[in-house]
């Protein structure tokens, strides 16, 4: 029996109020003590309380607790070896002995079985007496705490964890992060814990852990830890729901967009449930960050998954939704919002009413508008301004209207760009007392009207000839120092121009001149407007006071007003104006050559036929010296008059100028008609049917039917097409003996009286129908043979005829000015031979 005696609890309160001197003391007073007990009882009085001081929170006791260098340590390993349960001889190591319990005097206070002590750090009980205690999770956290408070991180907190008397468990882990409030020490904490055999993963601890980051902001060291936290669940196939999902919601709420949708995607991927305020943080993230179809991404994902927005969602993403065009999704939130029992809040209806006005969706907007006043909630002046642009924009002015007075009665006072857009949008619809009343209130409330207001009403006004109330605005205008602009100047002076206002309108001309506004082609206008009126006179006197400004216009222009005065038979004031054409560098063509000879075909007067034949010779067109060769004799020309036809006709490019030489041809027959010149008017139209400016004139259909088709002919060439070609027909008929079984000459309703009064001066077999004149071949052939038809067809047109030639000057076509150099020239005689 080994008499072991242990120190007295007072003696173990002393020592842990004052470990030094108690333990000094205790070690004197123990000098009866043979040397083995006394080490036995030395070492296992620190031993005992070194583990003791570390369940209770004592450690920093122990430490401090030194033991005489003089001890044997063969006597300490002595006590080890009880310590360990196993003694020198083998045995079981318990001691068998009563062990007294001495207090400061040395009185024995207790004794009892002595027991083996457990082994720190790997038993997980404490032994009172003989029966085992487990450690009590309270102080095994207090113990955890007490040491990561003291050491924070690093490898001395590591250390000190190493040595911990217990085995710790993940209960304990949690229970420390918990109370350590220090966001380092619990990641310190929480990582030697991972390397620990016992670790297994705790959605709670990293939800701990996030929130002490997110306290600190430290995002990167958030976005680090959901790494470990991705691989921990990936390794050991536990999902971490709250983690995840607190994760995601600090990362968005911190407005980390790029960071949080890529957590949110690991998460999606990894299988993990996604709950609705996450889906709510990140859409309301996007959405603030202005990118609505990212957000509406996030909510296919939300409805795919069954989820369903919050109320604060719901007034960020329906007018998100709204904004972006998708009206119908947005509509649908708002039905199932207001399904939800959710109140929509202002915002809300005013991004529905302006979107589905802006889109057209009237009918709609105005339901939501007026849902909106069910709800208790009162309109805002923007509102209306929208409501009222929507019907303006879509036409419905009269419901625009009606908001306007709405608004007004409600006490907002209209803006600036409301009255704006009432103003303009009456006027522009006609509605000019209206927009003159809203005016007139604009201008009442202190709002001055800005050039574009005056210009519409002006423009209005001028459009509906309203010469006083146009002048009137203008007058304002200008007085209120605004400038006009260039539409503003061009209604008001077609206006006056309409009114044959001359004065007034160069009035307002020099005006504008004045204003640094180029007034060339406003004058042109005005110019234009007093030509196309017929107002010859007047168009001349523009023209007058245009030189004299020093204002210039376009030959395109002058030629008008030239073929103006020619159709007018102001033929002195065409005449200037065709050498101010021409000496602009302007080039005379072939129809305005032709249009001039076409009024010299029609002349009555001799001095008119004077001032047409110097008007001629000013053109300085390379028709006119083939005009004058034509009736000079062959010794002047020195070639016979069909080679100069053929070289004249040769010089004429058929690809820019074949309607226009149709068009010459056609004139310059009835002229040389109507001068008696037959000969040389068979070698014209000989020649031009030789170039092929008519080409479906004649046909000939085998032994069926040979036509002549004039109907496109002026009646100077329809007649000499007929005996020109009747000419042919006779050649083939009686030299070749080609007899068709009937000849046709379409003629159409305007050319058959005068080409059938021509052969009845012959009396020939053709009979008159519609339009046409036709007869048998074997009666032509017959009627071929008489000798007045063979000098009818070689010669020229009999004397009987002379009645009918002199007629041909009311029969022929009228020139034709409206025709233009770029375009053909339209048939003359199914117009207007007649």
């Amino acid at each position: 029996m080994i008499n072991c005696r242990k120190l007295n609890p007072r003696t173990l309160y002393s020592l842990t109020r004052n470990p030094i001197s108690t333990c000094t003391s205790s070690f004197h007073s123990f000098n009866s003590i043979t040397p083995n007990l006394y080490t036995i009882e030395l070492y296992s009085c620190c031993k005992s309380f070194s583990f003791l001081s570390s369940i209770m929170g004592f450690s920093s006791i122990s430490q401090k607790l030194s033991i005489p260098k003089d001890l044997n340590f063969v006597n300490l390993s002595f006590s080890r070896n009880y310590c360990s349960g196993k003694n020198s001889d083998g045995g079981s190591g318990e001691w068998t002995e009563e062990i007294e319990y001495l207090d400061e005097s040395g009185s024995v206070i207790y004794s009892g079985k002595g027991v083996r002590s457990v082994e720190p750090g790997v038993d997980d009980h404490v032994m009172v007496g003989g029966i085992k205690k487990p450690f009590l999770n309270a102080s095994a956290v207090a113990k955890i705490v007490e040491v990561v408070k003291r050491w924070k991180w690093g490898p001395e907190l590591e250390t000190q964890l190493d040595k911990l008397q217990f085995v710790p468990t993940m209960t304990h882990i949690t229970q420390a992060l918990k109370v350590v409030k220090d966001s380092d020490a619990c990641l310190s904490l929480f990582r030697w814990a991972r390397r620990q055999s016992w670790y297994l993963p705790n959605d709670e601890c990293y939800a701990m852990l996030f929130d002490g980051l997110n306290q600190n902001r430290d995002f990167d060291g958030i976005q680090l830890l959901f790494d470990e936290m991705v691989g921990d669940s990936s390794n050991n196939g536990i999902s971490s729901f709250t983690a995840y999902n607190r994760v995601i919601q600090y990362l968005a709420k911190a407005e980390k967009l790029e960071v949080s949708f890529c957590c949110f995607k690991k998460v999606q991927d990894s299988g993990c449930k996604i709950d609705v305020q996450t889906y709510n943080s990140l859409i309301t993230l996007f959405l603030n960050k202005g990118l609505p179809y990212k957000a509406f991404e996030i909510y296919g994902s939300m409805e795919a998954a069954g989820c369903l927005l919050d109320g604060s969602t719901y007034e960020l993403m329906i007018p998100s939704l709204a904004k972006s065009g998708r009206l119908d999704a947005a509509f649908k939130l708002f039905q199932e919002m207001k399904e939800r029992n959710f109140r929509p809040g202002f915002n809300v209806f005013s991004s529905l009413v302006d979107s589905m006005g802006k889109a057209g969706r009237l009918d709609t907007s105005m339901k939501v508008y007026m849902e909106m006043q069910g709800y208790g909630l009162r309109s805002s002046a923007t509102m209306y301004v929208s409501l009222i642009e929507s019907y303006v924009k879509a036409g419905k002015l009269d419901n625009a209207l009606r908001l306007w007075d709405e608004m007004k009665k409600t006490g907002f006072r209209p803006n600036f760009g409301l009255y704006t857009l009432i103003v303009e949008s009456h006027a522009k619809s006609g509605k000019l007392d209206i927009a003159m009343s809203a005016f007139k209130d604009m201008e009442k409330a202190g709002f001055l009207p800005t050039p574009s207001t005056y210009s519409c009403l002006l423009e209005m006004h001028a459009a509906t000839g309203q010469v006083d109330s146009a002048m009137k605005l203008y007058n304002s205008m200008t007085n209120a120092g605004m400038r006009p602009g260039l539409s503003t100047y061009t209604a008001l002076l077609t206006l006056l121009a309409n009114k044959k206002l001359v004065d007034v309108a160069a009035k307002i001309l020099l005006e504008m001149k004045a204003m640094g506004y180029s007034v060339d082609v406003s004058a042109s206008d005005v110019l234009m407007v007093y030509i196309k009126d017929g107002s010859v006179d007047l168009a001349l006197r523009w023209l007058r006071f245009m030189g004299s400004s020093g204002i210039r216009t376009n030959n395109f222009i002058i030629r008008q007003l030239f073929e103006s005065c020619m159709k007018n038979g102001l033929y002195e004031s065409a005449k200037p104006l065709l050498e101010t054409y021409v000496s602009s560098a302007a080039k005379v063509d072939l129809i305005l050559y032709t249009s001039i000879l076409a009024h010299l075909v029609r002349c009555q007067e001799e001095e008119n036929e004077k001032h047409l034949m110097s008007i001629l010779s000013a053109t300085k067109h390379r028709a006119h010296p083939f005009m004058c060769g034509l009736f000079t004799g062959p010794e002047q020309r020195k070639q016979p008059v069909l080679s100069f036809v053929r070289e004249f006709f040769q010089s004429i490019d058929y690809e820019l100028e074949e309607g226009a030489a149709r068009y010459f041809v056609n004139v310059l027959l009835n002229y040389l008609v109507l001068m008696g010149q037959i000969n040389r008017a068979r070698c014209v139209w000989k020649v031009a049917y030789e170039n092929k400016l008519f080409p479906k004139a004649i046909v000939f259909d085998q032994h069926i039917a040979w036509s002549l088709d004039v109907r496109n002919l002026s009646v100077g060439a329809a007649l000499i097409a007929v005996a020109h070609t009747l000419h042919r027909f006779r050649k083939r008929m009686l030299y070749y003996g080609a007899v068709p079984r009937r000849i046709k000459l379409v003629t159409g309703p305007t050319l058959k009286i005068v080409v059938a009064q021509m052969l009845s001066s012959v009396e020939s077999p053709f009979e008159v129908s519609k339009v046409v004149l036709r007869a048998p071949g074997d009666s032509v052939m017959e009627w071929f043979k008489k000798p007045i038809v063979q000098q009818f067809l070689l010669n020229e047109i009999p004397s009987r005829s002379d009645i009918l030639l002199h007629k041909l000057n009311t029969l022929f076509p009228s020139s034709a000015p409206e025709i233009r150099s770029m375009s053909p020239p339209k048939p003359l005689i199914a117009r207007r031979a007649m």
